[in-house]
């Protein structure tokens, strides 16, 4: 067992001994994230505000600015002004200069005031659907507002008292981000995705390199067993991958402010064994590349694609294909973006995510043990 530390231990000297004579590298696993972090951040947001609206307005009555100043006054509406006719808000859609057109038929006015249903239309562009359907909800909340308002308004008119009759009130209450913000939902996703990306990407490589160097065959006839030599390969990466974790962590709670409520212990432990498992792999792809620039392509479709799209961290993964949701058990995204969320929104804990945390374990080992077969036949 000593024997066995001793060796791992000089294979991962000599890996961080490589690290620090290429400074290159050491700056694109130590750097790299931290602005792909501050990239994704600031660019990515499912937050719609201010969408572009234009108003045609028919009826040009005091009735019909009064329910424009609605729209004007709320902070998901930007009225950009009045159009001529429904081809100008075709022309507006065209050149995606406005995402919404409401219209106000003629005689809006007159209708409320002798107690019709007044109608008026609100035109949704929906060449992008997310936008389109908040835009929907918030359309019709609006207006269920604005005519109860109204309602009361005739009512008190009539000198009816309307709060004799019962009302049904909804109290919606939204837990662990009340103020429904995407850095908060985005962040702890995010550094799930880009450690999975960076760890796949560079350790791909490290295998290729030794055939590449002709160091191969000295590893092949030294007393190194196939998994220690995997185990010590994989320590430096383990430990720069986790500082990634942590500096980014202390830019998301710093910089972007995300609550960080859970135990920072389980989530420490986590993260190792989430690196482990992306970081074995990597390894696996390095066993089987026949080149450089072949484990590097493969590295980043293996990495990117389904620490995107099958982890959770863009769409529910109850909202894909089911074939797809069993394809996502086979990355260790899925269970990590599960317990990042978890430990940053929720404050959850070992007692509620220890079956993540089991999965990605096994998950690990699997990929180590795996990778050091791989090697083994490919050094014979």
């Amino acid at each position: 067992m000593k024997s066995a530390a001793v060796r791992i231990g000089a294979i991962a000297r000599k890996e961080f001994k490589h690290l620090i004579r290429d400074p290159r590298i050491l700056a694109a696993v130590l750097i790299v994230p931290i602005v792909q972090l501050l990239l994704f951040a600031y660019a990515i947001s499912f937050d719609v505000k201010n969408v572009p609206t234009v108003v045609l307005d028919q009826d040009k009555t005091p009735a019909s600015r009064q329910y424009v100043q609605a729209y004007q006054s709320s902070e998901f509406f930007n009225v950009l002004g009045e159009v001529a006719d429904l081809s100008a808000v075709d022309r507006q859609f065209d050149r995606n200069l406005a995402r919404i057109a409401v219209v106000i038929p003629s005689g809006f006015e007159r209708a409320l005031a002798s107690g019709e249903k007044a109608q008026v239309a609100v035109l949704i562009d929906g060449s992008e659907p997310n936008s389109a359907q908040i835009g929907q909800a918030y359309t019709v909340a609006l207006n269920r507002v604005y005519g109860q308002k109204m309602l009361f308004a005739w009512a008190d008119r009539q000198g009816l008292d309307v709060t004799q009759f019962g009302q049904l009130q909804a109290q919606v209450r939204t837990w662990y981000n009340p103020e429904k913000r995407s850095s908060d939902f985005l962040i702890p996703g995010l550094m799930v995705v880009i450690i999975m990306i960076v760890t796949v990407q560079q350790t791909a490589v490290t295998l290729v390199r030794e055939r590449d160097q002709g160091t191969q065959e000295q590893l092949a006839v030294s007393p190194l067993r196939r998994v220690e030599l995997m185990v010590g390969k994989l320590l430096p990466w383990t430990v720069l991958a986790f500082l990634d974790m942590g500096a980014i962590t202390a830019v998301g709670i710093g910089v972007f402010g995300v609550p960080l409520r859970g135990s920072v212990a389980f989530l420490s432990v986590s993260a190792i064994v989430f690196v482990a498992a992306a970081l074995g792999m990597g390894l696996i792809i390095s066993a089987l590349a026949p080149s450089l620039e072949t484990a590097n392509i493969t590295a980043l479709l293996i990495s990117f694609l389904p620490a995107f799209m099958l982890s959770g961290f863009a769409f529910p993964l109850e909202s894909i294909p089911r074939v797809l949701q069993w394809v996502s058990y086979a990355f260790p995204g899925r269970y990590m973006i599960a317990i990042s969320r978890g430990v940053f929104l929720k404050g959850a804990g070992f007692a509620e995510l220890w079956p993540q945390l089991l999965y990605l374990s096994i998950f690990a080992i699997v990929v180590t043990t795996i990778a050091s077969v791989l090697y083994g036949r490919r050094s014979q």
